[in-house]
């Protein structure tokens, strides 16, 4: 049964949605903090770019951010409401290294309409209120008191009923704002308020100004000493105040976003819908307003959000692109562009669609996405783990271990060490003479050695450790130590001040299975951990990653330990246990792009990385690694070598990350895609705007790619007006062939409903597209499927059923043979046999089936709750998946034991949650390789694509599995307080207009593997709770955390 379902985030939101810059994590610091809708990131400033600081989740969606500074402060304060109408006020504690939250509270009114542009939340510059316009006709204030703490909020009623934007005024004696809004002429002014809070009342404000630009919609306060307002329209900015009007015409564009580039206000960035990023500049005489000026500066992403930071550097965050760090130059390129892009943040947002495929035939896995909207559309190929890109192999029996030389390093040593059975040997690396020698006791032969440029450590049997060093070439036997125990492997990886030598060794041990830490060069004992359990350590590493260290501990069954190691006292702590694999694994560091990682070689090799100082691991798309080294040549720069069974591979590393993207711009807007095994071709429906004309029209097409190269190898232009709604591969009975059938539509600007289109059949012939049939319809065709070799349709409020017919002359075409009425637009479908399930636009989910007897398509049931899908998947055979348009995810169960017809017609409603992100389109399939050995190769999974660039999984549980998580999840809801106090019970409540339920059969997965970031002592509050060991716990988390 697909009840139980756990939903978890595989790659994160990246659309950029809010930006703010400010002093807050110290009076010092210059941090940028950016929202991605459902997650805060703060940054720091620095000579190098921009340092990552925190990145956390917030319980809500955000819909406002903004720093400000109550009087006396040193340092700013971090103000966020969310769009179900919570706010909190969040500082930093520069002790702890974490926000903490000054104050939270409540906003909603019982009753209200909220507003139709998206809440405003603002606050005045000499921090007297806060001001949010959440419900038409209401101005909701939140006065600070003196010493800049919030007091009891109260509502103002406001006339304007259809407002566009409100700021407040600077240097206004009383606070003021100024509200841009829409008369039911549809002409557009600007007024202004003063807030009288005594009164808790509005009073008539300095100036207002009538009948603006039509397309006026965005208002920028001016500070002082100028103070008044710009008014940004689609064919003119206009400056206004109490003294002052200034008004330039500009080229037609729609500004998205602004960004203050000088304190005083005379500078403005100005990006708009295109991605062109322009200056605008206010001339002034003292403090009258003399012009204005708007000068274009290149092109960006398109801006959602712009933050000027320091010394010409800006941020321009993206929802419909990547976002940017840019520089603004002097100086213009050969382009005429004063822009340079000096770093690019991948986004997959909007994801509007996506397939599943397994491109490389692995068994693994990948998601190509429909990504980003207008000229920054692209397709991303997401797939999970790091790959190694082969560049060399040569068939290779019986490696025994790997090591790089150099023919000469540029130390004075020069000089190999070749360590023997019985001998370590030191060779002049340019001369290859023999320079010194260190025997074995006689009856005694080396086991296991390890050296570092100056120094080797190396055991013999019966439990002798011997520490040399080496001299300007010379071998010294500095230090003899007698162990109680046989010794299994050895590490003195330097990671202290000096790079070239060590003053700890590790030191694994048999027959006690330990792992010990000596000082150098005097090994003394310094820590001893025992390990537990029956299994040797086979590698021992010594390691640091973003300046924390790191002792690892590889154990003969695939499992690896990790303590944080204290380097001056050698204890180790925080020890943590994962399972890599089933295999002995051996450590080994290498460096790619200036960092270290550390390469765990097994039956399932792992890169062992560090972000947001805690570890990560990634699977590498290999096979089984016996050994691996770095190995940088000119031939093969920064690259691995690789020994596996019988071959030595040389390779390059990917990007270290979980999930790998590789992005194909497009320079259009891709809306749909669907891929064909057997031609080894994409087929995407996809638009290009042209907005050079001073009409804007834009071109659809279906474009047919190469599926390893994704190069575009065909076209097929659509008509004018006609847009691309659907696209899916098939085939038809009693005929052999694959085709692409694509639904279309006649979108024309007098229509409401589109009333044609049409079913396109290609067929791909030496790599072009072939039109083989075509069909008119009566409406849109919004959803195609394939359904026992015939073609089912979703048209308008229709399902229609097409049949492929042969006719006389041989050619083929689409025949109607069934139908089925009743939905107001039957937008989403899915298939499986005779069952037709159907997402509508506004009517929930019903179930179809059709009859083979009569040739005829019947409701059998149907949810008759109101919602509006976004999308649908059949989870089985009784349980059907949808999402809404609230952002929630439900289940629907078919009810065929129901006594009465009236039970066996109603789908129940079996499972509710809040995911908090609107999603496009589900997918059966896995990011993962399903290896048959693990708990969670079994477990059918769901992959979801989101219009906040999220790619997420839900996965149906065993019932007795899902008890235990329900259990763990209410235990971590205790334990992990959510961010500005936000509740995550409430915040995973299905929420829409008409209700809000708590959250049942579906698990929240990411509080859930936050589990294995906690610090020992929460971990152990969690465990106390549960009755069930922290081991156990982290254990049965990680096997969740193989499902993305």
């Amino acid at each position: 049964m697909s009840t139980w379902n756990y939903v978890v985030t595989a790659h994160k939101p990246t659309n950029v949605t809010h930006s703010c810059v400010g002093n807050f994590t110290s009076p010092q610091d210059l941090n940028l903090i950016i929202a991605k809708c459902t997650r805060i990131e703060i940054h720091l400033l620095t000579p190098q770019g921009l340092q990552s600081i925190l990145d956390v989740p917030l319980y809500g969606r955000i819909a406002t951010l903004e720093l400000f500074r109550p009087h006396g402060e040193t340092q700013d304060f971090l103000f966020i409401a969310t769009e179900r109408y919570k706010f909190c006020v969040l500082q930093w504690d520069t002790e702890k290294s974490e926000l903490f939250t000054r104050s939270m509270g409540d906003v909603s009114d019982r009753i209200g309409r909220p507003t139709d542009n998206g809440q405003i939340g603002i606050i005045d510059p000499d921090c007297r209120l806060i001001g949010l316009h959440l419900y038409d006709g209401l101005f909701k204030v939140i006065p600070f008191d003196n010493k800049g703490q919030l007091k009891e909020a109260f509502n103002i009623r406001l006339e304007e009923l259809q407002v566009l934007d409100i700021k407040f005024l600077y240097g206004c004696p009383k606070p003021t704002i100024v509200v841009l809004y829409q008369d039911n002429k549809d002409a557009r002014h600007v007024k202004t308020y003063e807030v009288a809070l005594k009164e808790k009342d509005f009073v008539e404000g300095p100036w207002s100004q009538n009948s603006l630009d039509n397309g006026a919609d965005l208002l920028i306060p001016v500070p002082p000493p100028l103070c008044g307002v710009l008014i940004i329209g689609e064919e003119t900015i206009v400056y206004c105040s109490a003294n002052g009007f200034k008004a330039i015409p500009i080229r037609p564009s729609i500004t998205k976003a602004y960004g203050r580039v000088d304190p005083d206000g005379s500078r403005y960035l100005l990006g708009d819908h295109t991605g062109l990023l322009s200056l605008l500049v206010i001339t002034h005489e003292k403090e009258k307003v003399t012009g204005l000026k708007l000068e274009p500066l290149g092109e960006t992403s398109i801006a959602s959000t712009i933050s000027y930071l320091d010394n010409a550097f800006v941020y321009i965050g993206s929802s419909y692109g990547d976002s940017q760090l840019i520089k603004l130059n002097l100086q213009p390129d050969a382009k005429g562009s004063y822009v340079e892009v000096l770093e690019r943040y991948v986004n997959l947002g909007p994801i509007v669609d996506f397939c599943v495929v397994d491109l490389e035939r692995q068994g693994q896995g990948q998601v190509v996405t429909c990504s980003g909207a207008y000229k920054d559309g692209s397709l991303r190929v997401v797939r999970n783990g790091i790959g190694i890109n082969e560049q060399a192999s040569v068939e290779l029996q019986g490696i025994k271990g790997m090591w790089s030389l150099r023919s000469s390093t540029d130390d004075p040593f020069d000089t190999f060490l070749v360590v023997t059975s019985n001998s370590v040997r030191l060779v002049s690396s340019t001369t290859r003479e023999l320079l010194n020698e260190w025997n074995a006791p006689s009856d005694y032969s080396v086991n296991v050695a390890t050296a570092n440029a100056t120094q080797v450590l190396l055991a013999t049997g019966g439990g002798h450790l011997v520490y040399l060093e080496i001299g300007d070439g010379i071998l010294q036997e500095v230090k003899h130590a007698q162990l109680e125990y046989e010794i299994s492997c050895l590490d003195i990886n330097p990671i202290g001040e000096n790079p070239n030598q060590s003053h700890l060794a590790a030191v694994g041990m048999w027959t006690d299975i330990s792992v010990r830490l000596f000082s150098l060069p005097d090994l003394n004992l310094i820590t001893k951990e025992h390990l537990g359990g029956e299994i040797i350590p086979r590698s021992v590493l010594l390691c640091a990653f973003e300046g924390m260290s790191y002792l690892l501990c590889a154990l003969g069954d695939g499992h690896l330990l990790n303590f944080m190691l204290n380097t001056s006292t050698g204890e180790l702590t925080d020890r943590k246990k994962v399972s890599l694999g089933t295999q002995p694994i051996t450590l080994r560091t290498f460096s790619s792009k200036n960092t270290t990682h550390v390469f765990a070689a097994s039956d399932r090799p792992t890169v062992i990385y560090s972000s947001n100082k805690k570890l990560l691991y990634s699977n590498v798309n290999l096979k089984e690694v016996s050994h691996m080294c770095p190995f940088n040549s000119a031939a093969f720069p920064d690259s691995l070598a690789i020994a596996k069974e019988g071959e030595l591979t040389i390779g390059t590393i990917d990007d270290i990350q979980k999930l790998h993207i590789r992005t194909i711009p497009l320079g259009e807007h891709a809306r749909r895609i669907c891929h064909q095994e057997q031609t080894r071709t994409f087929a995407i429906c996809s638009l290009k705007y042209n907005s050079a004309s001073a009409e804007e029209s834009e071109n659809h097409f279906v474009r047919l790619l190469d599926d390893q190269t994704f190069d575009f190898i065909s076209v097929y232009p659509l008509d004018t007006y006609e847009y691309g709604c659907f696209i899916i591969s098939c085939s038809f009975s009693d005929d052999n062939n694959v085709y692409y059938c694509v639904g279309t539509a006649y979108v024309l600007p007098e229509e409401n409903e589109p009333t044609k289109g049409r079913i396109l059949v290609f067929s791909v012939e030496e790599g072009k597209l072939q039109l083989i049939a075509e069909k008119e319809t009566k409406g849109a065709v919004y959803c195609l499927n394939a359904f026992n070799g015939k073609l089912l349709a979703a048209i308008n409020q229709k399902i229609q059923l097409y049949k492929w017919v042969l006719r006389e002359d041989g050619t083929r075409e689409l025949q109607s043979e069934c139908g089925h009425h009743g939905h107001i637009l039957a937008l989403y479908v899915q298939t499986r046999g005779d069952f037709i399930v159907v997402g509508d636009l506004m009517k929930s989910i019903s179930l179809l089936i059709y009859k083979h007897e009569e040739g005829a398509i019947e409701e059998r049931a149907r949810d008759y709750n109101a919602n509006w899908m976004s999308a649908v998947e059949i989870l089985d055979d009784d349980i059907y998946l949808g999402a809404e348009n609230s952002f929630n995810l439900f289940t629907v169960r078919k009810n065929s034991e129901g006594a009465t017809d009236e039970e066996r017609g109603r789908l129940e409603v079996a499972g509710e949650y809040h995911l908090g992100e609107f999603i496009n389109r589900f997918r059966h399939g896995s990011l993962v390789m399903r290896l048959p050995d693990s708990d969670v190769g079994q477990i059918p999974t769901v992959i979801f694509g989101t219009i906040n660039g999220v790619i997420g999984v839900i996965a149906s549980l065993p019932h007795e599995q899902y008890v235990f998580l329900e259990k763990l999840q209410s235990s971590l809801r205790k334990v992990i307080k959510g961010v500005g106090g936000l509740s995550h019970e409430q915040w995973r409540s299905f929420n829409n207009e008409k209700k809000t339920v708590e959250a049942r059969n579906f698990l929240d997965g990411d509080l859930i593997e936050s589990f294995l970031d906690l610090n020992r002592n929460k971990m152990d509050e969690v465990s106390q709770a549960m009755d069930v060991s922290v081991e156990e716990l982290a254990k049965r988390v990680e096997e969740l955390t193989r499902l993305h």
